[in-house]
């Protein structure tokens, strides 16, 4: 045991060596790794919420059907703008839209969009 900017700490503990020492790899199991393809995936949807405007927008819609010009006039930006915004959030299956005479409605395409975006709002606020 010593004493380390006032902790005691026990020296016999064995930390995790990098690389085994026998065969000099480490101890993951294969089902542990990420495939490439999903990690792609996983990025691109990363990427898609890595807009503010579009993380503005996905947060009018955790509770509300709106369309075009509502986004546009509650967030300050132009309808081609969030028409936009909406084409790339409708690609990554964000949101889904439903056509009602000449207006579209959006909301969030389903309950994991707003999970990730409520769980990624509580990292943020609890720093």
């Amino acid at each position: 045991m010593f004493i380390y900017s006032g902790f005691v700490v026990d020296h016999t503990f064995q930390s995790h060596s990098c690389g085994d020492v026998l065969n000099n790899e480490p101890h993951v199991a294969e089902e542990d790794i990420l495939e490439e393809e999903k990690a792609a995936s996983l990025a691109e949807l990363f990427r898609a919420m890595g807009d503010t405007n579009r993380i503005r927008i996905i947060g009018l819609l955790l509770d509300h059907e709106l369309c075009v010009h509502d986004i546009a006039v509650l967030l300050g930006m132009s309808q081609s703008a969030v028409s936009h915004q909406m084409k790339s959030l409708r690609q990554m299956r964000l949101v889904k839209s439903r056509k009602e005479g000449r207006h579209v409605y959006y909301t969030l395409d389903d309950d994991h969009v707003r999970q990730v975006f409520q769980i990624g709002l509580e990292h943020v606020e609890c720093g």
